[in-house]
């Protein structure tokens, strides 16, 4: 398996939701898989080869995270430094003017994405250790912004407006875990979990969740680091994910 099928899925993905239109609350879409392409396809070239055992399932691109970057979980300094990814950005068609787009100019720190790559960081050393094993994705590809500039997640667009966007990332979670051949999907928070065990339904796979990184849930901002430990033992990752 190499990074082609993990491209060419990313692509189909990227152009399917861009067919979708939100209503009010949302007043702004941002798909970094289009303006922030370069940022993502260096992330598969470089990280997406080869089988691996294990998937993290976030839910959708953080605004200080992959929506700079184009990369999952992707806070600046450690995509950068870390993944040794830096690359240029290009605009969106349409941005809210609380939320532009700095790309790796960005100073905001990614909260979540600072905590889930520092543990890896922590944990592993290189990338190439932690990605030897373990492979890290969104489920939902776009960023929602209500009119007043605060995000808005999937879960709480209309029934109407989630069923084709979430047939989309059903149909693209399933593609990607085939062609890592994947044993296990881990949701980085209860949405992603949810959505993983109802689109790998019937597959050969084990699913489990880990705590999200979020400074928005107060059990996260007290050591996420070791209960995301704990919690990984306890699903009996240990052998797979060694250095944990």
């Amino acid at each position: 398996m190499s990074a082609t099928e993990l491209l060419a899925a990313a692509q189909q993905l990227a152009k399917t939701v861009d067919t979708l239109r939100f209503n009010d609350p949302v007043a702004m879409v941002y798909n970094p898989l289009v303006y922030a392409w370069a940022g993502h396809a260096a992330y598969i070239e470089r990280y997406g080869q080869n089988p691996r055992p294990v998937v993290f399932l976030g839910m959708n691109p953080g605004p200080f995270g992959m929506v700079q970057t184009g990369v999952p979980f992707g806070e600046v300094n450690l995509v950068r430094d870390w993944m040794g990814i830096d690359v240029a950005i290009d605009q969106p068609a349409q941005s809210h003017p609380k939320r532009p787009i700095e790309g790796f100019q960005c100073m905001r720190s990614e909260v979540s994405g600072r905590r889930l790559w520092g543990t890896a960081a922590a944990a592993f050393g290189s990338p190439e250790r932690f990605f030897a094993t373990s492979y890290v994705a969104n489920y939902c590809p776009l960023a929602f912004v209500e009119a007043g500039g605060r995000n808005l997640t999937p879960d709480k667009l209309p029934a109407a407006e989630r069923a084709p966007l979430y047939a989309a990332c059903d149909d693209h979670l399933r593609q990607l875990v085939t062609s890592l051949q994947a044993q296990w999907v881990i949701g980085v928070g209860g949405f992603a979990e949810a959505r993983a065990r109802l689109a790998l339904a019937g597959l050969p796979i084990h699913i489990g969740r880990i705590l999200h990184p979020s400074p928005a849930s107060p059990a996260a901002n007290r050591d996420w680091s070791g209960k995301v430990t704990t919690e990984l033992r306890a699903l009996g990752l240990c052998d797979v994910l060694a250095p944990l």
